[in-house]
C-alpha cells in the first residue's frame, strides 16, 4: 500500500488544478461578448450554473481533505492568505497582483488574525484613477470570503482592517493532530538541494570567537532546512591552501627532519605557526625556501603533500574538539578541493571575453559593481576570488544546489556581492530560480563594547571559552543545590546542556546582522529571554505529568480520546501560540533570522506560565498533597507545549535534559 499522505497530497493538487480550470471557465462564460451573440445563450447559462455547482463541490472536498487527512502541522497564516487571496480575486478580478497582508492580531480582543489588504488596495486603485473607500473594499472582500474550515467570523474595524476570529474547535483538532503525529512540518512542494557554507576556520590557526558565530548560526540554519525536509549539504570551506603552507612545511623540515617516517609531536600548532612566520619575516634564506616549498606543494610532490597532510590533521583534531562540544556535523571541503577547478573557471571567463588585464593581473568586472575580482595575480597565482568562484560553480553544477547560503561575517558582504554578480553575468544561475545568499553577521564584543579579546589583547581561543562556560554552568547548578538532588551523570549532562545551550542561545537570540555583547553572567541568568530560563521552564513543563503519575502511554490514549478544550482565555491563547510554530519557521526560511525562533520560544514559555497559573492542570488534596483530580485536556496542552519547545531547541542545536 502506498503512502497515504502522498496520495492525499496528489489528490489535493489535482483538485486545486480542477478548481483553477473551472474558475477560468466560469469567468469566460460570464462575458457573453467574448462568445458572440448566440442562440445557445440559455444553454451556456445552464452550463455555467453546472460548473459553479461542480466548483463548490470540489472546494468543499478540498476543505475536508485539508482538515482530515494531513498528519503535518498547518501554517494557519498561509491558509488564511489563500482564503483572502481567493476573496480578493473574486471581489476585484481585474486588479493585477493585489497586495495580500495577513498577520496575527496584536490585541486578542479584536480577533486572532487581521487582513490589512484594503488600505493598500485603495492606494493601488487610486494610482489607476479609481477612487474607492478602503472600508468599501474590505466589505467586498468580506462578502467574497469562501466557505472554509477555520474562520468562525470576520469583523471590519477602523478604516478597513478585517479582524479574523478562528474556530476554536478547528484549532483543537490541529492540536490533537500535533499530539498524535508529533511536530511534523507542512509538506514541501518539491525537495530542494541546499548547500550551507559555514564555520570555515583556517588550518594551522586557532578557532576564535568569530568562527563561533558562523558555526552556531550555520548549524542552526542547516537544522531548520533539514527539519523542513530539504536535502542539506553542510560544507566547511577551510583555509587549507596557499603560500603560508610553504613556510609551515619548511619549518616542519627543520624541526622534525624525519617527519616522513615518524609522526611529529606538534602539540601547539598556533605556536608552531608563529615560529614559522617569525622566521619567514626575518630570515631571507628561509623565505626563499618557503617559496620553493609552495611550488613543490602545488606540483603535488609526495613528500610535501605528506607534510601538508600532517599539518592539516593536527588542525582537524583541534577543530573537532570544538565541533564535538557543540554537536556540529559538517563535511570538510577546503580551498585545496577547488585548485584544479580554478583553472577551468579562469578559462571560461576568458573564453567569454570577460577578463581584463590590469598591471599584470587578470581581473573581472561584474555589472553594477565598483570593485573587480582578481582571478589571477601578477605572479600567476590564484586568489580568494578565484576559489570562491570555483566553489560556487561546483555547487551549482556538480551539487545541483537550488539554495546556497554563505554564513560569514558582514565584512565579507561586498566580496560575495561581487562574486554573485560575476556568476550571474556569466550565466551560471538566475537569481529568480536559484537562491544564492550571504547571511552575514556582526562581531562579538566584550562587556566593554570593544572587540572580544583576552586581557592581554589576544584573540580568545574558542576551546578556552567553552571550558569557561562549563565551569560557570557547574557553579550555577551548585548555587541552586542541583548537585544535592542530581546523580553525577545527571549533573554532568545538565552542565553541558546549560553551558553550550546558553552560549548558542546568546548568539542566536540576537539579530545576527547586529554586533552582540558576550557576557556569561547574562546568558546564565535564569530570568528573561535566556537559554537558562527556557531550559528550566522546559524541565518544569516535562515534570508536570511525572508528578501526576501520568506516563506517555496514558497521554497517548488521552490524545486519542479527549478533546483539547480551549474555553478559558489562557487555554485559547496558548493553543493559538502553539499553532503559530509553522509560520515562525516559514518567516525564518524567508529571511534567515533565527532570533525570531528564540523570541517565539520565550513567548511560548511565558504564555504557558500564564496558562498554568490560571488553569488547574492537577488538583491536590491540601492536607495530604495527593492528586485528587487531573484535567486531562490541560495535561495535553502541557504535552503539546513540551513537544514544540523540544523541536525549537533541536533547530537551535540546544540539547535539553529531563532533569535539571
Amino acid at each position: 500500500m502506498g503512502d497515504p499522505v502522498a496520495e492525499y497530497s496528489s489528490r489535493l493538487q489535482q483538485q486545486e488544478q480542477d478548481i483553477h480550470s473551472l474558475t477560468a471557465e466560469i469567468e469566460s462564460l460570464k462575458n457573453p461578448q467574448s462568445l458572440g451573440l448566440s442562440s445557445h445563450l440559455d444553454g451556456l447559462r445552464e452550463e455555467n450554473a453546472k460548473l459553479k455547482y461542480r466548483l463548490n463541490i470540489l472546494k468543499r472536498s478540498l476543505q475536508e481533505e485539508r482538515s482530515q487527512c494531513s498528519k503535518t502541522m498547518m501554517n494557519i497564516n498561509q491558509r488564511l492568505q489563500e482564503i483572502f487571496g481567493e476573496a480578493i480575486r473574486e471581489a476585484w478580478p481585474d486588479l493585477e497582483n493585489p497586495p495580500l497582508a495577513v498577520t496575527p492580531n496584536q490585541q486578542a480582543k479584536f480577533g486572532d488574525y487581521q487582513c490589512n489588504s484594503a488600505m493598500a488596495m485603495a492606494q493601488m486603485m487610486k494610482s489607476k484613477g479609481l477612487k474607492v473607500n478602503p472600508r468599501e473594499i474590505a466589505e467586498k472582500i468580506q462578502q467574497n470570503i469562501p466557505d472554509n474550515e477555520l474562520i468562525e467570523k470576520t469583523e471590519i474595524a477602523g478604516p478597513g482592517f478585517i479582524n479574523v476570529h478562528l474556530k476554536r474547535s478547528f484549532v483543537s483538532k490541529l492540536l490533537t493532530n500535533l499530539l498524535l503525529n508529533g511536530v511534523q512540518p507542512p509538506p514541501l512542494e518539491s525537495k530542494k538541494k541546499v548547500v550551507v557554507d559555514f564555520s570555515s576556520p583556517n588550518i594551522a590557526k586557532e578557532m576564535h570567537v568569530g568562527h563561533l558565530r558562523s558555526t552556531i548560526i550555520g548549524d542552526s540554519m542547516c537544522r531548520l532546512f533539514e527539519f523542513l525536509g530539504y536535502d542539506v549539504l553542510r560544507l566547511n570551506h577551510v583555509g587549507d591552501w596557499g603560500t603560508q603552507f610553504g613556510m609551515l612545511i619548511a619549518h616542519l623540515q627543520d624541526k622534525f627532519p624525519n617527519y616522513l617516517t615518524v609522526s611529529p609531536p606538534i602539540g601547539d600548532l598556533q605556536a608552531f605557526y608563529k615560529e614559522s612566520k617569525k622566521r619567514f619575516d626575518e630570515e631571507e634564506d628561509f623565505k626563499k625556501r618557503a617559496y620553493q616549498c609552495v611550488v613543490k606543494l602545488q606540483s603535488k610532490d609526495p613528500a610535501f603533500i605528506k607534510g601538508w597532510n600532517l599539518i592539516c590533521d593536527v588542525s582537524r583534531n583541534e577543530f573537532q574538539k570544538v565541533y564535538n562540544c557543540l554537536d556540529i556535523q559538517i563535511i570538510e571541503r577546503g580551498e585545496s578541493f577547488y585548485q584544479e577547478k580554478m583553472i577551468a573557471v579562469v578559462k571560461e571567463f576568458e573564453a567569454k571575453g570577460l577578463v581584463e588585464m590590469d598591471e599584470g593581473r587578470k581581473i573581472v568586472f561584474a555589472p553594477g559593481q565598483q570593485i573587480p575580482l582578481t582571478v589571477v595575480k601578477s605572479d600567476g597565482g590564484y586568489t580568494y576570488d578565484t576559489s570562491d568562484l570555483a566553489a560556487l560553480r561546483q555547487r551549482l553544477f556538480d551539487e545541483k544546489a537550488d539554495i546556497i547560503i554563505y554564513v560569514t561575517d558582514s565584512g565579507q558582504s561586498t566580496h560575495f556581492q561581487v562574486v554573485f554578480a560575476a556568476a550571474q553575468m556569466i550565466g551560471w544561475y538566475d537569481p529568480k530560480v536559484t537562491r544564492v545568499e550571504h547571511a552575514g553577521f556582526g562581531v562579538v564584543l566584550g562587556e566593554d563594547k570593544k572587540k572580544f579579546k583576552t586581557r592581554s589583547g589576544d584573540t580568545v581561543r574558542l576551546m578556552d571559552l567553552l571550558d569557561e562556560g562549563l565551569k560557570r554552568s557547574m557553579d550555577k547548578l551548585k548555587e541552586k543545590d542541583r548537585d544535592k538532588v542530581l546523580s553525577t551523570e545527571e549533573l554532568t549532562k545538565a552542565q553541558h546542556s546549560v553551558a553550550f545551550g546558553c552560549i548558542k542561545y546568546a548568539d542566536l537570540s540576537h539579530n545576527r546582522i547586529n554586533d552582540y555583547v558576550f557576557s556569561f553572567d547574562k546568558m546564565l541568568d535564569d530570568r528573561g529571554n535566556t537559554a537558562a530560563y527556557l531550559l528550566y521552564a522546559f524541565t518544569r513543563i516535562r515534570s508536570i505529568a511525572r508528578l501526576a503519575n501520568i506516563d506517555e502511554v496514558a497521554l497517548r490514549k488521552a490524545a486519542e480520546t479527549t478533546d483539547v478544550l480551549l474555553q478559558h482565555d489562557k487555554e485559547w491563547k496558548l493553543g493559538k501560540c502553539l499553532m503559530r510554530f509553522p509560520e515562525i519557521l516559514q518567516k525564518i526560511l524567508d529571511d534567515l533570522l533565527l532570533h525570531t525562533l528564540c523570541d517565539y520560544l520565550y513567548e511560548l514559555a511565558t504564555t504557558f506560565t500564564e496558562f498554568y497559573d490560571s488553569c488547574y492542570c492537577i488538583e491536590k488534596d491540601r492536607q495530604t498533597g495527593e492528586v485528587v483530580k487531573v484535567n486531562m485536556w490541560r495535561m495535553l496542552l502541557c504535552d503539546a507545549t513540551a513537544a514544540i519547545m523540544a523541536k525549537g531547541f533541536d533547530i537551535l542545536g540546544i540539547n535539553p535534559v529531563s532533569r535539571m
